[in-house]
């Protein structure tokens, strides 16, 4: 062969052999870099599922929370529910219970009067039988003896039973008449003490002044204002005397009205609040508490109304009695006391088998003249009826009304039982309060009557003059002598003061030795 041929050949074999192993190696190039690109897509995609579930699992956390408190709300208000339930019929179970008592006692007490007349019928039946012999005896007689006819001695026998009948029948009625007075003053006592028992109200004590606290002593002169003219204004329109002294971060409001003191007093609060103080913004504040107080009185009105089941009411009606939530009456608030009257009204009525609503509407309006009686001049009692009647109230209403007071003759049960009731609520011990200084008064006058003995070296009233406590000096008062005493305190207490319910008298003896080491 040709020697180029052949260096040809060769160099195309080392071509051959070049292009091949620059093929292999580019290959091998190609697969490291898809393995390394691999790697990376696979190490991405376990990040991201990595993430993904990580996402998912608080995802689920999260639902798996607010399905829990969402159970736990609806089980805390299912129990909330249960408990209320439970309440409700733990109340009726003691409604049912006391009712089971009632009815039990007047069952017994049924029982008893069943027995009592069946014993007086008993009684009764002895006599008749007595007087059925004594009759056949005494015709016997007069047929034996007498010579009279059977008409004559008929007569004669007929006259002498009137006689004995009348003198029996006489007696029974008398032992009746007793009985039944018994019975009723029993009765009686009975239903007040029960409806006492069951009845107890708040009181409030009478008074004419208002004291307000400032947040400081610069708010002062901010109220008076130059020249005076923020305090003329607030007087001009609440119609309230306002008064700051040197009493420090204190002002106080007088008024005999307690309806303008107290919107005088929010009023007051407003501006100091709001802090813009001047007789345009005082005008405009005392206006506005002014609307909305008279909506207060409303409520407080339909509250009461509600509370006595008295519905039906006119709204002038509702207005006046919510007004009488600021009246106080011998230091009795007079609505309390309007609504404590309806409560008794309607138990005694309950008691005695009457209309339980007439009668506590009769009790929760009884007192309404007192809203407008320091606006109208005439008994509070009449006032009261003028306007029940003017408002279509019930004429037994109205009379109630007028008669409790008895400016005119009670003539229906309903006045009879307002009267009672008024009177209890008024009576009852704490109803009424006391002046200051006639509660000073009465205080001084027990410890002075109490140091006035022999022995005693010091006494003091507590418990609002309920109690007194009386020491004593050992050295001269022995333990036997000091039993004599309280009695001795007791007797005279008894005979010098007047007080209501009781007063518990201690004597207290104590002898104390005592060193000082030093």
């Amino acid at each position: 062969m040709d020697v180029s041929v052949l260096i040809w050949l060769g160099l195309a074999a080392a071509a051959f052999a070049a292009g091949f192993g620059l093929r292999q190696l580019l290959s091998q190039r190609g697969l490291a870099g898809a393995e390394v690109k691999a790697r990376q897509l696979v190490e991405e995609a376990e990040r991201r599922a990595a993430a993904t579930a990580k996402q998912a699992d608080v995802e689920s956390k999260e639902k798996l929370q607010a399905l829990r408190q969402d159970f736990e709300e609806k089980t805390r208000d299912r129990r909330n529910e249960l408990s209320q339930q439970e309440k409700r019929l733990h109340q009726r179970e003691e409604l049912i219970d006391r009712k089971l008592e009632q009815f039990d006692r007047k069952e017994r007490e049924f029982g008893e009067r069943e027995k009592q007349v069946a014993g007086k019928e008993q009684g009764l039946k002895a006599r008749e039988d007595q007087l059925e012999q004594l009759i056949a005896e005494e015709k016997e007689k007069l047929r034996t003896v007498s010579g009279l006819g059977t008409e004559e001695a008929k007569q004669l026998l007929l006259q002498r039973i009137e006689q004995d009948c009348r003198a029996e029948a006489g007696m029974v009625i008398q032992q009746v008449e007793a009985s039944t007075k018994e019975d009723a003053q029993q009765v009686a006592k009975r239903i007040l003490v029960e409806t006492m028992q069951r009845m107890a109200a708040e009181f409030t004590v009478e008074t004419t002044t208002a004291v307000l606290h400032l947040p400081n002593e610069d708010m002062k002169g901010r109220i008076i204002g130059r020249e005076g003219r923020n305090i003329k204004a607030f007087e001009l329109a609440t119609g309230v005397d306002l008064i700051v002294d040197e009493t420090p971060d204190v002002v106080t409001l007088s008024s005999f009205d307690t309806v303008r003191r107290e919107i005088a007093k929010q009023s007051l609060e407003r501006l100091m609040s709001d802090g813009r103080i001047h007789p345009a913004r005082i005008e405009e504040v005392v206006e506005k508490t002014r609307r909305e107080f008279e909506q207060h009185l409303v409520q407080e009105g339909q509250k009461a109304i509600q509370e006595l089941g008295a519905m039906g009411v006119h709204p002038e009606l509702v207005k006046l009695l919510g007004r009488t939530r600021y009246r106080t009456s011998y230091g009795q608030n007079v609505l309390m006391h309007m609504k404590e009257t309806g409560y008794l009204c309607g138990m005694i009525a309950g008691e005695l088998g009457l209309d339980q609503r007439l009668a506590r509407r009769c009790g929760v309006l009884h007192d309404i003249g007192k809203a407008v009686s320091h606006e109208v001049e005439g008994p509070h009692a009449i006032i009261g009826g003028e306007l029940a009647k003017k408002y279509g109230e019930k004429p037994e209403v109205v009379h109630a009304i007028e008669a409790h007071h008895e400016d005119v003759p009670p003539t229906t049960l309903h006045a009879v039982l307002t009267i009672i009731a008024d009177s209890i609520s008024g009576s009852r011990p704490g109803a009424r309060g006391d002046t200051l200084e006639n509660y000073v008064k009465r205080l001084q006058a027990l410890e002075t009557l109490c140091d006035s003995f022999t022995g005693v070296q010091k006494a003091f009233a507590i418990q609002a003059g309920r109690e007194v406590r009386v020491m004593v000096q050992p050295d001269r008062v022995t333990d036997l002598e000091a039993i004599a005493l309280a009695r001795e305190i007791k007797r005279k207490i008894e005979g010098s003061i007047e007080f209501p319910g009781q007063i518990k008298i201690t004597v207290i003896r104590e002898t104390r030795s005592i060193e000082y080491a030093r």
